[in-house]
């Protein structure tokens, strides 16, 4: 199965429905937005922008997609035979990922033949609303921890293989600095972090052994487990007697993890006796179902860990597990368009549009308005084919540290506005009184 086939099945009813009307060809305009942070979330961070860019260059159907599509009895050959020629022609403009990004902002700008807009939506949304939950989520946790390490070990507790790809992918743009997933770290060429599981311990006669049989097998990268049994009575105390033997063999424990218990009374306690032990490099590594909220509160009450991994919350999005991304059209063959709801933040903005970024707020403007500002979206694909060379995580991840430590201090203090320009809100104003009028 190729990748065309990722997509609802409406997306495919209305192309055949635009391909018997004469309408597949007309030029459209689709925004890409959300329309309110994930709970927990103080600035969302885009991502997940260039698996999407990869995904439109290679769009097509092959073989096996189409022998599928016949069994459905749904669709006839002169639409089968469209899609056998389908590729993506259109073009893309986009908030470069690690950009922080505001409700109602095109994060993406996708102009194209209508059947080939329509036919992205599902694999758009479902990539950059995933990918950018979990590096909002990371972000947070980022913030949350004052630049101490936040390491990803959601794999397990992710939501299927691909989501934890996609996840560990997004958590090192929003923050993170390594992941315990092994394939996304040959995939995406960023660190890797892990240890040993509890079974480790469990498994030799007795915890000292158990860690005197890793110290060998790992004497340069050597971090502890110290909760099997009793952290303060055992654990602690063994890790300490192996950190001295390490010693004496020329290399050193990097770290001790905690993984349960009482953790500000475990840290402080195992920091005391480290250090006691002339073992002050031995760093704290915690994890065991944290989120940003529980990190805080250890860096408030400046409890001795230095770094936290995180898994289950960060991967699942625990807090708010979805993310309020849509896709709608804006313009069709060259005329503007909007939707009206009941619910006035769902009614949408039309026409092409462009974001500009200011000191104080982003503007959403019509794209031909001279504005000042830094324009946000930028031209991503022309023609079908990217326009932009994949950006590596560490420097995405740089990007997004840097402009969310430009931009969080005025949204918490409330100073950060977002408003539509004078023109965008006539332009909307006029269509929808053009729109109730002709529905009477």
């Amino acid at each position: 199965m190729s990748a065309a086939l990722f997509t609802d099945l409406y997306e495919l009813t209305m192309m055949a429905g635009y391909h018997a009307d004469g309408r597949a060809g007309a030029q459209a305009t689709f925004d890409l937005f959300h329309r309110h942070a994930p709970r927990g979330v103080d600035v969302v961070v885009a991502c997940g922008l260039d698996p999407v860019l990869d995904y439109l260059e290679g769009l097509r159907f092959d073989d096996a997609d189409l022998a599928y599509m016949r069994t459905l009895d749904l669709f006839g050959d002169d639409f089968i035979a469209v899609l056998a020629e389908l590729r993506f022609t259109g073009e893309v403009w986009a908030v470069p990922e690690g950009l922080p990004v505001f409700p109602h902002e095109p994060m993406i700008r996708v102009t194209a033949p209508l059947a080939e807009a329509q036919l992205v939506e599902t694999f758009l949304l479902n990539r950059i609303c995933y990918s950018s939950l979990v590096a909002s989520n990371a972000a947070q946790l980022a913030d949350a921890a004052r630049g101490k390490p936040i390491l990803e070990f959601g794999a397990r507790r992710a939501h299927g293989p691909d989501g934890a790809l996609t996840g560990a992918r997004a958590a090192i743009v929003g923050g993170c600095t390594a992941t315990s997933n092994v394939a996304a770290g040959q995939r995406f060429d960023v660190p890797l972090s892990g240890t040993q599981a509890h079974s480790w311990i469990m498994a030799f006669p007795d915890e000292l052994s158990s860690f005197r049989a890793y110290a060998r097998a790992f004497p340069d990268s050597c971090v502890l487990l110290v909760d099997t049994y009793d952290t303060l009575r055992s654990g602690l105390p063994n890790a300490i007697t192996v950190a001295h033997e390490l010693n004496e063999r020329g290399s050193r424990l990097q770290a001790i993890r905690l993984d349960s218990g009482d953790l500000p009374t475990l840290a402080r306690a195992a920091r005391l006796r480290l250090d006691d032990a002339g073992l002050r490099e031995v760093r704290i590594l915690a994890s065991g179902d944290l989120d940003a909220e529980r990190i805080a509160e250890l860096e408030a009450a400046e409890v001795p860990i230095d770094s936290y991994g995180v898994g289950t919350s960060l991967l699942t999005a625990a807090h708010d597990p979805t993310f309020s991304g849509v896709y709608k059209l804006a313009e069709i063959a060259g005329d503007p368009v909007l939707k009206i709801s009941g619910t006035p933040a769902k009614t949408t903005d039309p026409g092409r549009k462009q974001v500009w970024r200011t000191a104080d707020g982003d503007v959403i403007g019509l794209e031909d308005e001279d504005r000042d500002g830094d324009p946000l979206l930028r031209q991503m694909m022309a023609g079908g084919q990217r326009q932009v060379d994949p950006v590596p995580l560490a420097d995405l991840a740089a990007r997004a540290r840097e402009a969310l430590a430009q931009i969080r201090p005025a949204v918490r203090e409330r100073r950060w506005t977002v408003r539509r320009s004078a023109a965008l809100r006539a332009l909307r104003d006029d269509l929808v009184l053009h729109v109730r009028s002709s529905v009477g």
